[in-house]
């Protein structure tokens, strides 16, 4: 049951802490996962990408060849990260922020950024809105065990507006489950 996953955007979103929060949750259910991250020098507004492993079998190599999901955030980012997506991979996408999407077989296009904002009250919960739609797309952590690693991760005085933002991502993927 290997998932290889790529969430991508820019530097400052929050895409590492929401893999380093995802792989935690599929450890916390007892599945193997590595993580690994890479961002430019500029590290805010530059593009960053972190992708994670999860497997019911040991992981000797952390490196994702062909991703089955990609999560792109900018433009930016879907545009340098989505190439190797396997062929039938989903590629999930904050529709607002980017306008040209790639050509994929599965595309899922979800307002994160705004959502984030409506449901949250700011931008800066969006990288919850995605992880919450990817616990929903993939199927492969169960969501309360995503919402006890969000609550472990973030600050105590901002879980009730990342829990909203987390079920907020969830809800607006449902019409994308796997």
């Amino acid at each position: 049951m290997r998932q290889q996953l790529r969430l991508s955007g820019s530097g400052g979103q929050g895409v590492i802490t929401a893999a380093i929060i995802f792989a935690e949750a599929a450890v916390a259910e007892g599945k193997d996962a590595v993580q690994s991250q890479s961002y430019g020098p500029e590290a805010r507004g530059g593009a960053s990408k972190s992708e994670v492993i999860i497997d019911d079998s040991p992981i000797f190599h952390p490196h994702v060849a062909a991703p089955d999901v990609v999560l792109a955030m900018t433009q930016k980012a879907a545009d340098k990260y989505y190439e190797d997506l396997s062929p039938d991979g989903i590629l999930v996408l904050d529709e607002e922020l980017v306008p040209n999407p790639p050509k994929a077989a599965h595309v899922v296009k979800i307002p994160i950024t705004k959502i984030a904002v409506e449901e949250a009250g700011k931008p800066l919960f969006a990288n919850i809105v995605a992880l919450g739609a990817l616990a929903k797309i993939t199927g492969i952590v169960d969501f309360d065990t995503v919402k006890a690693c969000v609550a472990k991760r973030v600050p105590p005085s901002t879980v009730d507006a990342n829990m909203k933002a987390l079920q907020a991502g969830y809800d607006a993927a449902s019409g994308f489950a796997a």
